[in-house]
């Protein structure tokens, strides 16, 4: 290409306008103009208008998934925080229900150690309170331990009652707790006097009669006046059992014709399942029972002074 065609001046590129300083003040002068503008004559207010109805729609659509994050965050948020709430109150009820049951136990309770206070004050014969430790671990056998032995004073044979009648027996004293055998034990048996007609037998414990254990008065005549809710005491011809104590209710009379005794059933008066709290009596002295008086005086010995 011959040089002559060649254009010396400089390309557009390189052409320079205004300075850069100029362009700055020429530009910070228009903001200003308009801000005043604006301000004083609202000059752009219609075009801020036109502008935010045609962004409104994008604006909508991307606050979206932030506020669907926001109100599922909050929502499994308020329901971790109900069900927190919903097991402290579960457990608040738990614990007011055992409150409750510990108040109507010890109510009960109260109640139980008041009569047996009552019975012990009505007693004539020493007496002392205990409470039922644990029943025993024999299948074949129905007994209980109380928390009184030797060292308290207790003696094998004391009668044991609650504050409905006699409960058993204590069979074995060890020096801390003393072993009590129930009237429903098969080996156990009490003589008793029917307080409506006066007439004595012997109740034995049949532990398999009833749901905890029953008593049965056994041979009585087929005609014996004996009839149901008959109210069975101690006779205390046993010089065991203090008498008048009570002990059983005839539930049912069974009378067969063949046989000469009837099957007389009932149900003891004190409470030989889930005994709390026990009296434990002093077994009768031997010289406290009535002795018969000989008919005819003995004769006098032959060579005996007058």
């Amino acid at each position: 290409m011959p040089l002559g065609t060649l254009e010396r001046s400089a390309p557009p590129f390189f052409k320079q306008g205004p300075s850069a300083l100029s362009r700055l003040a020429v530009y910070s002068a228009l903001a200003v103009f308009l801000m005043v503008a604006d301000a004083r004559f609202q000059l752009t207010g219609p075009l801020r208008l036109a502008v935010a109805t045609v962004l409104y729609p994008i604006q909508w659509a991307m606050l979206k998934p932030v506020e669907l994050a926001s109100r599922g965050s909050g929502y499994f948020q308020s329901l971790q925080e109900a069900q927190q709430e919903l097991d402290a109150a579960r457990q608040r009820m738990t614990q007011m229900g055992q409150r409750a049951n510990q108040a109507e136990q010890l109510e009960l309770e109260n109640g139980r150690l008041r009569q047996l206070l009552a019975l012990r004050d009505r007693l004539q014969t020493p007496a002392q309170a205990a409470e039922v430790i644990y029943d025993t671990a024999d299948p074949f056998t129905r007994r209980v331990v109380i928390d009184r032995g030797q060292t308290g004073g207790v003696e094998p044979g004391s009668p044991v009652m609650d504050e409905a009648g006699v409960l058993g027996q204590v069979t074995r004293v060890f020096p801390l707790v003393s072993e009590v055998t129930l009237l429903v034990d098969r080996d156990q048996a009490i003589p008793v006097l029917n307080i409506r007609t006066g007439a004595r037998g012997v109740a034995y414990g049949d532990p398999v009669a009833g749901n905890g254990g029953g008593m049965e008065l056994r041979f009585m005549p087929a005609n014996a006046d004996v009839r149901a809710d008959d109210v069975l005491t101690t006779s205390g011809v046993d010089g065991l059992y203090p008498p008048g104590l009570p002990v059983a209710r005839v539930v049912r009379v069974e009378r067969r014709a063949d046989s000469a005794f009837a099957r007389v059933y009932c149900v003891p008066l004190a409470q030989v399942q889930g005994a709390r709290h026990v009296v434990v009596l002093k077994p009768l002295p031997e010289n406290a029972l009535p002795r018969p008086e000989p008919a005819h005086p003995a004769p006098a010995k032959r060579g005996a002074r007058k």
